[in-house]
């Protein structure tokens, strides 16, 4: 992978950026080879899924970044959505949180990225992660135009985004800026349980772990004293992932001394992106915005 120098970036920016509105939409791997691809003649499309559009068969990722407004709280987010490695819920898990954030000071960041496959890589699990750590990279070189700290950029992931995002946090990078300086993880994944295996092996490696991937994937053991503080929200009747990703993760990070705040609500079910007023996971947010706002991150 080719490294550019900060002043490469932004030319390439000026050059690829597509300006929309308030957001202006970058190309993560313009004028650089993608990592872990292979050609291919799949067809990006948008589809509706479980009453929201998402995107399907992505192979050209892009980072839509929205300025932060108002009181600027010198902090941005990269916004992973979830969709179980499948598809990705652009939208409600996406530009809808994007625009809150936005709104409430805070540069955000929205991550189109590349789905695995084997159509399209020979190492399908590292695809994520990969655009992950790109996305990460440019956004802070980017902390000029936009006002923030580059110091103070996180993750934010929900479900299988989530997931990912909880892996930028563990998996380290030798490279200190692929490397998250907070996390929001909202109805994740953190724990390998037999059915979590099953979805890793079928959804992101397409193929059994070896014995060594397994542990890399036990992310509950993987917690330390350098891992990034979290916000983190589920909802106790969240059947497709259940609570217990995130109190095992919350347990861990306590146990620590590692910063973190949990919002646990009685009803939501999965995948509630900004939530709803009827049962209280709209608060969630604001609640992030808070903690955002209130802590040294």
């Amino acid at each position: 992978m080719k490294n550019l120098a900060p002043f490469g970036l932004l030319f390439i920016f000026f050059l690829f950026g597509n300006i929309v509105g308030a957001q202006t939409v970058y190309r993560l791997w313009e004028e650089t080879e993608k990592p872990h691809y292979k050609e291919n003649n799949l067809k990006e499309y948008e589809k509706e899924l479980w009453g929201t559009l998402c995107l399907l068969n992505i192979t050209n990722p892009t980072l839509t970044v929205y300025k932060a407004k108002g009181e600027n709280t010198g902090k941005a987010v990269v916004i992973i959505p979830g969709g179980g490695y499948e598809m990705v819920a652009i939208h409600h898990e996406g530009y809808d949180v994007a625009e809150k954030l936005s709104a409430n000071g805070i540069t955000a960041a929205v991550l189109k990225y590349r789905l695995p496959s084997p159509e399209t890589s020979e190492e399908p699990h590292l695809v994520p992660l990969t655009d992950t750590r790109r996305a990460l990279v440019l956004l802070r070189s980017m902390s000029g135009e936009y006002g923030f700290n580059r110091e103070k950029v996180g993750v934010m992931g929900f479900s299988a985004g989530s997931h990912l995002a909880t892996v930028a946090s563990l998996w380290k990078s030798d490279r200190e800026e692929e490397n998250p300086n907070f996390s929001a993880l909202i109805y994740g994944v953190t724990n390998l349980s037999d059915a979590n295996l099953k979805w890793l092996e079928e959804s992101l490696y397409y193929r059994k772990l070896t014995d060594e991937e397994v542990n890399q994937n036990q992310l509950l053991n993987l917690v330390s004293a350098d891992t990034p503080p979290a916000f983190l929200v589920h909802a106790y009747d969240d059947d497709v992932c259940f609570v217990e990703e995130t109190t095992l993760y919350a347990q861990q990070l306590y146990q620590h001394n590692i910063l973190a705040e949990v919002h646990l609500f009685a009803k939501g079910g999965h995948g509630f992106g900004l939530g709803s007023e009827e049962d209280g996971t709209g608060q969630w947010i604001n609640l992030f915005i808070n903690w955002v706002r209130s802590n040294e991150l």
